[in-house]
């Protein structure tokens, strides 16, 4: 029968409800999509078409090798239509009863790859791993800006994902606000380590999923994936480093090795095991500039959402949402997809 599960950090509630998947149709997602923009022979992201994007922001290239031209193996350039603008002062203004803000941010697009065709579950893994580096780069660089409260790491996979290029990218939006999602997510694990009387409630989380085992999808020695407890969707994944962190940017040579490892050993799970369905990504890490006793309880973490379902009128309503994918059975699927060789000794541990 149904189940309602609250979260432990923000304290909504999800309501469980595998019985509604013998409805039909719940898993919409199909392979076949139609065209992105500038597919092909076209994509201005592809090697030799760097003159086709907004002048280069960063790259990891040769030594010698001049800005916007070949060579690069990850390359940063700013959104050609971006949501916020770096250029600017920022400002406050009333409007009646409502309040304006002018839209200073940044807006940064992450091309993981000078091949076309490649994706980021099936990259090498010194290749993701170069990604996982350039994340942490321009997170350092653009937290150094005052006028910036929060940064934003996210991918997103497929046109049902929002993605508008077939290239393999993600991106960067650095906001002057903290994202209420992340607002809520702060307060939680405040209100978590003062009830309980310790530091975080992820840490916790994680022993014991360790400890259960039941959904967990995959684990190396600095990180583990899991399907959350309360799921809003069918096959979350969140991923935790097993270090208490409140800053992304923290992350030690080794951590980058290991999240590359596990970041590419769960969509490959995904992509064999659902069929490469379309999915988000963020990093979700303390926001800036915030007090060192609130930023101490918080516990950085990339949460990953295949888009198989569609939110309808009740979830719009109610920001309560209906998962017909238990996690445990998720985490078990995910688990048993046989990778093969797919994955290869190098991300083995």
């Amino acid at each position: 029968m149904p189940e309602l599960r609250k979260d432990l950090v923000t304290r909504e509630w999800v309501i469980i409800a595998p019985e509604r998947a013998d409805r039909g149709g719940d898993f919409p997602w199909s392979a076949v999509e139609p065209p992105t923009a500038k597919d092909g022979a076209s994509c201005p992201f592809d090697r030799g078409r760097e003159g086709e994007t907004p002048q280069e922001i960063a790259a990891y290239r040769p030594a010698g090798t001049g800005p916007n031209t070949p060579g690069w193996w990850v390359r940063v350039v700013p959104n050609k239509f971006p949501a916020l603008t770096v250029e600017g002062e920022l400002s406050v203004r009333s409007v009646n009863i409502y309040e304006a803000m002018t839209g200073i941010g940044a807006h940064e697009v992450i091309i993981e790859t000078a091949e076309h065709q490649a994706s980021l579950a099936r990259l090498e893994l010194k290749q993701v791993e170069e990604v996982v580096w350039m994340y942490r780069d321009r997170y350092l660089d653009l937290s150094r800006d005052r006028r910036f409260q929060y940064i934003l790491v996210f991918r997103n996979h497929r046109r049902g994902a929002g993605s508008s290029m077939a290239h393999a990218h993600s991106q960067l939006i650095a906001t002057p606000v903290v994202p209420v999602a992340v607002r809520h997510e702060v307060e939680g694990l405040r209100q978590y380590a003062e009830y309980h009387n310790r530091c975080c409630a992820y840490c916790d989380m994680v022993a014991a999923e360790v400890a259960s085992g039941e959904r967990v999808v995959a684990q190396n020695k600095e990180f583990i994936a899991l399907e959350p407890f309360a799921s809003r969707f069918p096959f979350e994944t969140w991923v935790f480093p097993r270090r208490h962190t409140p800053h992304f940017a923290a992350l030690t040579p080794e951590e980058v090795k290991d999240l590359a490892a596990i970041l590419r050993e769960t969509l490959l799970r995904i992509d064999v095991g659902l069929g490469d369905p379309p999915y988000n990504y963020f990093i979700h890490s303390v926001p800036l500039n915030m007090e060192r006793e609130l930023a101490a309880n918080f516990h950085w973490h990339l949460e990953l959402i295949p888009r198989l379902t569609v939110a309808a009128g009740f979830e719009l309503g109610t920001v309560m949402y209906i998962n017909i994918m238990p996690p445990e059975r998720a985490a078990q699927r995910l688990r048993q997809v046989d990778l093969g060789s797919l994955l290869g000794a190098e991300g083995k541990k």
